[in-house]
């Protein structure tokens, strides 16, 4: 079995967070994992896009009904029409979580993450005093701790 990585923030980001986002999907794709998000654009279709452009796998959990909507980046388009709840489905799925920036939307899958146990690091400042979880500096980091935390047997 691959390692599932969710990769959450932002609809929306700035060029800084695209540029990491966009360097740890491929990063997760060079490792052989499946990067997990939710299919739309900023952090999410930067994130899918490095990692389609290096060979690897990528499902977008969408929050409404038409799968059509997901990123063009995106190989498996799940519609669940489930708007922000579909957060929980991200999480979930995900063996570990790297946060890039983003909103309360992304707050919330931090925080649904916290609650289960699910392992989730920061990076590029993602809400450097909203919770307390594990920080790094770069994408090679990211990706490295990630992978360290999903289930033995899978890298």
């Amino acid at each position: 079995m691959k390692p599932i990585i969710a990769v959450i923030g932002g609809g929306t980001c700035t060029a800084e967070e695209r540029a990491v986002a966009v360097e740890t999907g491929q990063l997760l794709a060079q490792h052989g994992a499946v990067l997990v998000c939710g299919g739309l654009g900023g952090v999410m279709e930067a994130a899918a896009k490095g990692a389609k452009a290096n060979g690897g796998t990528t499902v977008g959990i969408l929050p409404g009904a038409d799968p059509a909507a997901a990123n063009a980046h995106i190989d498996v388009p799940l519609a669940t029409g489930l708007g922000e709840m579909r957060n929980f489905l991200i999480v979930r799925t995900a063996h570990a979580l790297i946060a890039i920036g983003g909103g309360v939307g992304t707050l919330s899958e931090i925080a649904l993450a916290q609650r289960i146990g699910k392992p989730v690091v920061g990076l590029h400042d993602s809400f450097r005093n909203a919770l307390d979880i594990p920080r790094v500096a770069n994408a090679a980091e990211a990706v490295r701790w990630a992978l360290e935390r999903a289930p033995h047997g899978v890298v």
